[in-house]
């Protein structure tokens, strides 16, 4: 297993198969609500891919809002949960966001996803709410302040 920053076309490709198959097929996100202007590798957000077996299985992006850190599009296809490959996304869009600075990330949690994101220290900071015609809570993390050098 490995998590890569993607930098090329191909695999922001990756990216948007794994998206549209979790998020578009299996939970019926419309299609023109998955993808944005920041679906690209122009810099306005960075994109991740996790690999399981040299596979491409998961991804996720983080976009700097307001001085924190947003976590989107984080997802895994079906066969692949249960791997702890969610956690690894985290960690690595968490790692990008102290490299850039940020000492605040935060994310719309799908409702059922909340316990999985408390146990990796996000606190639930609103009511649900829907999107895409999901429940969701905005979830936040303060992150360390570790002093380098």
């Amino acid at each position: 297993m490995f998590v890569k920053r993607v930098m090329i076309d191909e695999d922001l490709k990756a990216a948007f198969t794994i998206r549209k198959q979790v998020f578009v097929e299996e939970q019926s996100v419309p299609l023109e609500d998955e993808f944005d202007q920041f679906d690209t590798l122009n810099g306005l957000c960075e994109h991740i891919l996790v690999h399981y077996n040299d596979q491409p299985v998961g991804t996720g992006r983080i976009r700097v809002v307001d001085d924190a850190g947003k976590l989107e599009r984080i997802c895994i296809l079906k066969p692949f949960r249960k791997f702890g490959l969610g956690k690894v996304i985290i960690k690595a869009l968490e790692e990008i966001a102290e490299e850039k600075g940020v000492l605040q990330v935060k994310l719309h949690g799908q409702t059922q996803a909340e316990g999985f994101y408390k146990k990796l220290g996000y606190q639930t900071s609103s009511p649900i709410f829907m999107e895409d015609g999901i429940p969701h809570i905005l979830m936040v993390k303060e992150l360390s302040t570790r002093e380098i050098g």
